[in-house]
């Protein structure tokens, strides 16, 4: 029997490759904790994407809260940030922690994120967070550069033939302003 693994995820196209990946050797469940992204029709196009391709494959899903309030309330002050920088480091946190919280709650054996699959995200903060979760919490997080060996040309390709609506932001209000 696969260990359970719970794994956060923003988006189809960010995903699809990850699951495929991770499915190898556990079984997984995708958590989609978003708060950051904005407005709430982005928020839901994004959900109902990931939410359809998962019915399809037989994915269990599980939506985490859409607290906006508190994310505006932690990044208050960073909103000219750019990408990559401070602002990005607290959401990171943020999304992070919910995904592992919800994984301790559950009691799943490990967790990840397909947030590293981007280029236009700081892999090595995301690994400095998902490292100190696990100390903490005590469950193994699953640490990958997913973009590494062609992952991210892998996704993109897969989104394209799954016809995968693609964002052209982050996600966060300011993201998009940029």
């Amino acid at each position: 029997m696969k260990a359970k693994l719970l794994l956060h995820t923003c988006c189809g196209p960010c995903v699809i490759y990850v699951i495929e990946q991770l499915s190898r050797d556990f079984e997984v469940t995708v958590y989609y904790f978003n708060p950051n992204i904005h407005p709430r029709k982005e928020f839901l196009a994004r959900k109902n994407e990931i939410q359809k391709y998962l019915d399809k494959n037989n994915i269990e899903f599980i939506e985490g809260e859409y607290d906006t309030a508190n994310w505006f309330d932690k990044t208050k002050g960073l909103e000219h940030e750019p990408e990559k920088g401070k602002r990005c480091d607290v959401c990171f946190g943020i999304r992070l922690r919910g995904t592992i919280q919800k994984a301790k709650e559950l009691g799943y054996d490990a967790w990840a994120t397909s947030l590293s699959i981007s280029p236009h995200k700081n892999y090595q903060k995301i690994s400095d967070i998902g490292k100190q979760l696990e100390e903490e919490y005590g469950i193994d997080f699953v640490d990958r550069d997913w973009k590494k060996q062609e992952g991210y040309k892998i996704a993109c390709s897969m989104s394209r033939e799954e016809g995968f609506y693609r964002q052209n932001y982050c996600g966060c209000i300011h993201s998009r302003r940029d």
